[in-house]
């Protein structure tokens, strides 16, 4: 596996592979790797002759410097498991290689982009939308891979794609998840032992609601997966809202969209979690 810090000597590789008729498939990570990365690489490679991983913590979707301070980086960890996922390229840039100077670029990229998590991280998704489109510009890939989990910012990056006619397919792979439920998160190893302990309860009471969501209302689903969440110890949900999968606009009913997804988002202590869940 080769890994490559320059954005120039990177291009020269993978033009190189494009004449030679390869397809590049592209999976962009902010490194603390875990299986649901990998399961990502894992397809990358499986449907494209080249798979290509990024390892870049990007500073400008981060709107709380505390946040970006404390994200965790192993890189050498990292790029041991992407060989191992039979990645063939890593593109480990520095922030000056990326940001040589500001990016300064707004995005207008709608309400997929305001709602949920853009209503709470104000500039988050601008600044996914800016090193999104660096990493596009710079790879060029056929295929880009993005997990499930983070389910708004699949949306987010479909819409920037069709705004900025990038000739790229984006696939969404569904969550991977630890034996006991947890969505899989770089942000879980921040997590106390008593925490990691409490904190498989969001995905048990999203799994729960399902089971009585056609007879109750989609408001009653919403308070109940609150308030149970909110009963138990160091658990603060921020916002859980039940949404229509392609607009991701909030429902009123069940029968107002056959993709309804429910969102989440939940302290544990100090650490933000992310889940959702499909009740079609």
């Amino acid at each position: 596996m080769k890994v490559i810090g320059f954005i120039q000597e990177l291009k020269e590789f993978l033009a190189a592979e494009r004449e030679a008729g390869k397809s590049i498939g592209f999976v962009p990570t902010m490194g603390a790797l875990h299986e649901g990365h990998l399961s990502l690489a894992r397809e990358c490679k499986a449907e494209n002759d080249v798979c290509v991983a990024s390892i870049f913590v990007n500073p400008t979707q981060f709107n709380d410097r505390r946040d970006l301070e404390k994200y965790p980086r192993t890189p050498e960890k990292d790029c041991a498991m992407l060989e191992e996922a039979g990645c063939d390229l890593v593109f480990a840039p520095s922030e000056a290689e990326m940001y040589p100077e500001p990016d300064t670029r707004i995005f207008h990229l709608g309400r997929v982009a305001e709602v949920m998590e853009g209503a709470h991280r104000p500039g988050h998704f601008n600044g996914v939308a800016q090193i999104v489109s660096k990493l596009f510009d710079i790879v060029n890939p056929d295929n880009a891979y993005f997990g499930e989990k983070d389910f708004q910012q699949i949306a987010v990056i479909r819409e920037m794609v069709r705004q900025l006619d990038y000739q790229v397919n984006i696939i969404a792979c569904p969550i991977v998840r630890e034996a006991d439920g947890l969505a899989m998160s770089s942000r879980n190893t921040r997590l106390t032992p008593e925490q990691r302990e409490i904190a498989p309860a969001i995905a048990r009471t999203l799994r729960k609601s399902r089971n009585f969501a056609p007879e109750k209302t989609v408001e009653e689903v919403k308070r109940w997966v609150c308030d149970t969440l909110n009963a138990l110890p160091q658990l603060r949900v921020e916002y859980y809202e039940i949404v229509d999968g392609r607009t991701l606009e909030s429902i009123d009913n069940w029968g107002d969209t056959d993709e309804p997804v429910g969102c989440i988002t939940v302290f544990c202590g100090e650490v933000r979690l992310i889940d959702n869940i499909k009740y079609s």
